[in-house]
């Protein structure tokens, strides 16, 4: 099916109108691209319509954006816990540098890596700087917006698109790394599996998808689910999956996969942060690489991870 889209300020805006979403501030995206919605006033170069905050977060990102000496984009500083977890919830508004974290794969020179649901570009910038050519895409127009901004402000050549997981603006078989973090795990299992496939189609043979996904057995996992009364998920709340059900999935779709750990006590932590918290936080940081180092020695303690990479090979062709 042929499609024409729009194009925001160099920005292609690759969503399709006619199938249904997976954020809402999807469908306010394509509105701003198409002119049929006009910018919040406070700060339309924010894109404050295209992001799923509240008014007081749209209007603090206005505010910050005012200030002179403020040397974070101020979207970031107000969606760095949404992206990041938790653990930045007191640094929202008030953060002093772009949280970069470390990414687990090895260095790769001009390979096309993709970062599905990139927000405002953390693993896009890690991917640049371990050599990668990178694409985010992202269904949010204000957090493509500010990752294009913060990449600029670094200095880094990386493209992005708004778009959807689900259906990859991208041909097949020229992608070397597919990668998500915190982002498949909103989706409902049946758009995680049409998310997956198109990995599979992007994607060389031989090439990678390393993928985050929240585990059903983690301690704060199970916080969250006796929470909510362990009913079925709905809208964008967060699905956990049991290790088995990764691993057979991924494997079925996409190729060989292995499970390792990303992190316990909750999703997001990553020692490349220790500076920037809190000295309670740090002690779980450490606790948290402690379990992971362990995890390599005793394989079972991955069933007590909160939060896992799925890594697959993408099997040959037919």
């Amino acid at each position: 099916m042929n499609h024409e889209y729009p194009v925001v300020e160099g920005i292609p805006v690759m969503l399709l109108s006619e199938v249904s979403q997976t954020m809402h501030v999807a469908k306010s995206s394509l509105e701003r691209a198409r002119g049929e919605k006009l910018p919040d006033q406070r700060a339309p170069e924010l894109y404050l319509e295209c992001l799923g905050v509240d008014d007081d977060e749209k209007a603090g990102m206005a505010e910050l954006s005012r200030d002179p000496n403020s040397k974070i984009d101020p979207v970031v500083s107000y969606i760095v816990a949404a992206t990041n977890g938790i653990m930045y919830k007191k640094l929202v508004g008030r953060l002093k540098t772009y949280p970069v974290p470390e990414l687990r794969l090895p260095r790769k020179d001009g390979a096309i890596f993709i970062d599905l649901g990139c927000s405002w570009g953390r693993w896009c910038i890690a991917a640049t700087r371990n050599g990668y050519s990178v694409v985010g895409i992202d269904p949010s127009l204000g957090a493509i917006m500010a990752a294009r901004r913060v990449a600029r402000q670094l200095g880094l050549p990386i493209n992005y698109v708004v778009a959807d997981a689900r259906y990859l603006p991208f041909r097949a078989n020229r992608v070397d790394v597919v990668f998500a973090y915190s982002v498949l795990q909103h989706f409902s299992k049946e758009n995680v599996t049409i998310a997956l496939g198109e990995a599979t189609r992007v994607l060389k043979p031989g090439g990678t998808s390393l993928v985050q996904m929240p585990t059903t057995l983690g301690i704060r996992c199970l916080f969250h689910q006796a929470k909510r009364g362990f009913r079925k998920p709905h809208g964008f709340e967060v699905r956990y999956w049991g290790i088995p059900e990764l691993k057979r999935t991924f494997t079925k779709i996409i190729g060989k996969s292995s499970i390792s750990v990303d992190c316990y006590f909750g999703i997001g932590i990553q020692k490349s942060d220790f500076g920037l918290m809190p000295l309670s936080l740090k002690i779980v940081t450490v606790c948290s690489e402690a379990l992971r180092a362990l995890s390599k020695l005793f394989p079972f303690f991955v069933y007590a991870a909160d939060s896992v990479y799925v890594e697959s090979r993408a099997r040959k062709k037919v």
